[in-house]
């Protein structure tokens, strides 16, 4: 048997070590900086019904519920990597805590932890846990529905008989209705395979429920819609359909279509399942040349609430199986899903097998370990990650000579700005042509210039003794333009 004791420290040191590396890991381009300048400027601005991709340019890509948790974090403990994503961490342990249930209520304590210690040692929801995203506010939702549909016949708590409703509420203001479809496909369909459609009908309150989730969701998306008009059309239309259905999807503002070949959700899966994806590939498919177990796992498979936790577990990769633009992220909200099938089979496996438990024991300790030796060579050199952080900081720290603040003399040398180095400047950066910086530093007795390391040489020729090198990152060479 897999130890109770050892599954609780395991993940209890995977949550010190996701805290340390949520404290010591720089923000690094391009996600996290630009959903982190998003929340910041949220709550610079007061403005909690459009966020901003940057000032003047809504951001029609996202809702605001990621936001609106991470500016109040912003807001209570300062504009940090620790404070904006402390949000994601807090979705995480409710997540955590719902699987835990799920899994108590159908299985055992033992399978319960164990799946704890799965869901939460795999690559992508071990990111997803510390990471300033969008993605953990919608797996709370689609968790909270799943979980919330399954136990509330059994349990008669609120947050069960009307979690399937709220979840959908947050999800909906996570991520949009996207959160409809990945709760409401695995739920219809095990209801309908267990013939179970009149009861549910009967036992859930639909109407009120239903009511609930529209105060919930709607009331921000007709104010979104009234305070900057265009949101639903690109939001329903353009980011819920066109991105999926056309691979060359053209409209996206805020970055660009991801042409991926068909079915590339399933390696994303693969990837952001590790390592447990991999290894319950390879037991599944050696299970299945033993007709005993295939028969073991055909009638595991019918059992009603195993086939409820499968069901959610497919419906993500099966759903994006035909669209073309698709991120690695999207896999996420399987995550828990296939988290509580792992740990059940893994203690199903385990039971008097010595070589098994060492196996689990080994694979159970590859992310603590990896995570924590990433996050020390992190902590002691920020450039080995695409991040602005030790620049931005370089120049706050230099003498003001009258400046308010230095961070208005630094530039970036290129028609684009880094999200970090918006962030990190709190928006102070710019970025600057060349033949823009001879008046810039004359008007401001000197400026810190950011330039392409490719760009370097020239540059150097160009302005000569004037440009004094500082500091350096795997992308950059800050250095002093002198008037």
């Amino acid at each position: 048997m897999l130890q109770r004791t050892n599954l609780i420290w395991l993940f209890g040191t995977l949550l010190l070590v996701r805290i340390i590396a949520m404290i010591v890991v720089p923000l690094a381009d391009t996600t996290e900086p630009r959903y982190a300048e998003i929340a910041r400027l949220m709550l610079t601005t007061n403005d909690w019904i459009t966020p901003w991709f940057e000032p003047n340019v809504p951001f029609w890509g996202k809702p605001p519920l990621s936001f609106w948790a991470q500016a109040i974090a912003f807001k209570l403990f300062g504009i940090n990597e620790f404070a904006g994503r402390l949000p994601a961490l807090l979705a995480f342990l409710a997540t955590a805590w719902m699987l835990w249930r799920l899994a108590l209520s159908v299985v055992n304590t033992q399978v319960a932890l164990a799946s704890l210690v799965v869901y939460s040692g795999m690559l992508l929801t071990f990111l997803a846990a510390g990471t300033v995203m969008t993605d953990p506010f919608l797996v709370l939702g689609t968790t909270w529905a799943m979980v919330a549909f399954y136990l509330a016949p059994k349990e008669k708590y609120w947050y069960w008989r009307y979690g399937l409703f709220i979840g959908l509420g947050i999800g909906l203001l996570a991520k949009g209705p996207l959160a409809l479809v990945i709760s409401g496909a695995p739920i219809g369909m095990w209801v309908l395979l267990q013939g179970k459609l009149m009861f549910y009908l009967r036992s859930m309150p639909w109407v009120r429920g239903i009511l609930l989730t529209l105060v919930i969701a709607l009331p921000w998306y007709i104010l979104a819609e009234l305070k900057t008009p265009g949101f639903i059309n690109y939001f329903i239309v353009g980011e819920h359909f066109m991105r999926f259905v056309d691979p060359g999807w053209t409209g996206d503002l805020y970055g660009r279509a991801h042409q991926e070949p068909k079915g590339m959700i399933w390696l994303y899966w693969l990837v952001g399942s590790l390592p447990w994806g991999p290894l319950a590939l390879v037991l599944l498919i050696g299970h299945l040349f033993k007709s005993r177990w295939r028969q073991s796992l055909w009638q595991a498979a019918k059992q009603p609430a195993i086939m409820y936790v499968l069901l959610w577990a497919l419906v993500t990769p099966v759903f994006f199986t035909p669209a073309g633009n698709v991120i690695w992220t999207y896999a996420l909200p399987s995550m828990p899903a296939f988290a509580l099938l792992m740990g059940w089979a893994m203690v199903k496996l385990n039971n008097g097998q010595k070589w098994r438990q060492l196996g689990f024991t080994i694979v159970m300790w590859l992310m603590p370990i990896g995570a924590l030796v990433f996050s020390v060579l992190i902590a002691n050199n920020n450039d080995l990650m695409k991040t602005e952080k030790r620049i931005a900081e370089y120049v706050a720290q230099q003498p003001k000579n009258g400046n308010p603040d230095n961070w208005s003399r630094l530039y970036y040398l290129g028609a684009e700005l880094e999200f970090s180095a918006r962030f990190y400047s709190h928006d102070q950066a710019k970025p600057v042509r060349l033949d823009q910086l001879e008046n810039l530093a004359v008007q401001q007795q000197g400026v810190y210039v950011a330039i392409p390391a490719q760009q370097w040489e020239t540059t150097v020729a160009h302005f000569g003794a004037r440009l004094e090198p500082r500091i350096e990152n795997m992308r950059f060479k800050l250095a002093f333009l002198n008037p």
